[in-house]
């Protein structure tokens, strides 16, 4: 689909592109057949062209762990001047439809446990609010601007309410707030798009037992996410 990095100025900083799912990465990886594949302590990475720029495709790991661990590594490593996150989320039944872009504009870390103090101080702690002022107007693509939940888990049915009436999320995913709180920390640019696989209501999971379902939305949406990157990029 894309061509491989050619010979690029070493000057000019390049997109690092963070995928994090296995079956992500696995949807992504065959559409750059030419592309060397090289490995990391985190994950497989190629190098492509896109849009003028060097880009670097970075396999991240899935869960809050590997997210940021592996963004720091990216941003230590090449030292871009935009990290992007292309991926998956589910979305709540009634609040999103399935195949929405989702153009995240906040995350927060859900699933924090303290029994200590306020917990509410403790989430608002890894709440990463996204600077997009850097994007230009109408955006490229079809997306819906919103914030995304994080939690190293899947949805829960009996989460659902409370994850809409205290943050008024529609769809949740495991590491957008991981790499959220790392790009602030490092003062980097963010744009993460998600799409909406599969949707969680009263009745279950779509994807639930069904990880075929998964699979195959996976697959569709990572296509078109980097389909459309180099429009994105030109905003870069």
């Amino acid at each position: 689909m894309f061509e491989p990095a050619s010979s690029t100025d070493p000057k000019i900083s390049p997109v690092v592109v963070i995928i994090s799912a296995d079956a992500e990465w696995r949807a992504a990886r065959p559409l750059f057949p030419q592309a060397v594949i090289n490995a990391s302590p985190y994950g497989e990475w190629l190098a492509a062209e896109i849009a003028a720029r060097p880009v670097i495709f970075f396999h991240g790991g899935w869960g809050k762990i590997s997210a940021a661990a592996s963004a720091q590594y990216a941003l230590d490593a090449w030292k871009p001047d935009l990290l992007v996150n292309l991926g998956t989320c589910g979305g709540f039944e009634g609040q999103i439809e399935r195949g929405e872009i989702i153009l995240v504009e906040k995350t927060i870390v859900y699933d924090i446990i303290e029994q200590m103090g306020d917990p509410q101080e403790h989430i608002a702690h890894y709440t990463t609010h996204i600077d997009l002022s850097w994007l230009g107007l109408p955006y490229p693509t079809p997306v819906r601007r919103a914030l995304l939940v994080s939690g190293d888990r899947d949805l829960l049915i009996e989460d659902i309410p409370n994850l809409k009436s205290l943050y008024g999320a529609a769809a949740g995913d495991w590491e957008s707030g991981a790499i959220a709180f790392v790009a602030s920390r490092n003062r980097t640019r963010l744009l993460i798009l998600r799409g909406v696989t599969d949707l969680v209501g009263a009745s279950g999971g779509e994807a639930y037992g069904n990880i075929e379902l998964f699979r195959e939305a996976t697959s569709r949406i990572m296509k078109q996410l980097i389909e459309w990157l180099p429009a994105w990029l030109e905003w870069a």
